[in-house]
């Protein structure tokens, strides 16, 4: 049974939010909605993946068209798949490049199966083995397009104003983002190797610190891993630098330490990741946070910046918009 820390239950329990790349969109849906099953999305999906798309623009369009079946599946019963993420072993495999999505699910509601009635299991395991589907398609078409789109949940965004940390209306208007700017909550922890880290001594050394808070078993959060590295490298040339927080790790939890320095090995991540205590600044901060990834831009002051990016910076409007709050960032040093 996972640990029932609040970060590390708040984690898990948002992957039915942002696992997949679930948006804002999604919670939106008319009342219907929301008693659909699974099952009645079955018959379309395998419609749309009978389609053989003849160019990567007609990928594309599947490809997103078959993640929007994933994001409503979960989001068409979204109470029952809270209970199985709540009841998640974060000591799970984490989802590795290439593992079905739909193969992870239904472990996970196998393990959880004692807390739901027969009718209720029917439905997590018809909306588990409709994902699995829908992922084999998605790998087919990476395969056959690899830029037709990205891994699941990659780029996917919920509205920036749902985070709970909005600024200003007006993104143009630096002189108002100014004025109410918010300090990112401070902190005294550590980096995954043991040494001691002072949010103000990092934020004031760095022209501009782009935070990003994952979890072990995040898809999309170990799908950007790559994109965050290649950041980094051009944010040293600035100034600036990435710090990774992997949720599971807070407080120190030597067992999550080690899972995450192994994530971070095997996908060539060399930018500091941090830790600090569940009841520091930062700490209650992070357990406020409804979705991973969540990106945030601090600039020298130690003042977060616009919006947080909420969803992997992967896809283009995201990495865009990224990219502008960080020349804000350095611009608001000078």
């Amino acid at each position: 049974m996972m640990k029932t820390k609040l970060l590390k239950t708040t984690a898990v329990t948002m992957t039915l939010i942002l696992a997949l790349g679930l948006s804002a969109c999604t919670s939106g849906n008319s009342k219907d909605s929301g008693k659909d099953s699974s099952s009645g999305k079955t018959a379309q999906t395998e419609s749309d993946s009978k389609n053989n798309p003849d160019s990567k623009e007609e990928a594309a369009k599947l490809y997103q068209k078959l993640m929007q079946k994933e994001n409503d599946i979960l989001a068409a019963n979204s109470k029952l798949w809270e209970k199985v993420f709540l009841a998640a072993n974060k000591n799970n495999p984490m989802i590795e490049d290439g593992t079905n999505y739909g193969d992870f699910l239904l472990k996970t509601i196998d393990g959880a199966k004692d807390q739901f009635s027969k009718d209720e299991l029917k439905t997590l395991k018809e909306g588990a083995e409709e994902i699995k589907k829908i992922e084999g398609r998605l790998t087919v078409l990476e395969q056959k397009y690899p830029d037709c789109g990205t891994k699941p949940g990659s780029g996917d965004s919920v509205d920036a104003s749902e985070a709970g940390m909005s600024t200003s209306d007006n993104k143009d208007d630096k002189s108002t983002e100014k004025s109410s700017a918010i300090s990112f909550p401070g902190f005294k922890g550590k980096d995954l190797d043991g040494n001691a880290v002072d949010s103000k001594k990092l934020f004031a050394k760095n022209k501009v610190t782009v935070v990003n808070f994952w979890f072990t078993t995040c898809n999309p959060c170990v799908g950007e891993l790559k994109d965050l590295q290649a950041l980094n490298k051009k944010l040293q040339k600035k100034g600036g630098e990435v710090i990774g927080v992997n949720t599971f790790t807070i407080d120190g939890d030597k067992a999550a330490i080690k899972e995450a320095k192994d994530i971070l090995s095997k996908k060539k991540i060399t930018y500091k990741n941090v830790w600090f205590a569940t009841n520091s600044e930062a700490g209650k901060f992070t357990s406020g946070l409804f979705s991973y990834p969540t990106t945030y831009v601090v600039d020298q002051k130690g003042n977060i910046v616009g919006e947080p990016i909420v969803g992997a910076i992967t896809a283009k409007d995201q990495a865009k918009r990224l990219n502008e709050l960080i020349d804000q960032a350095i611009e608001n040093g000078k």
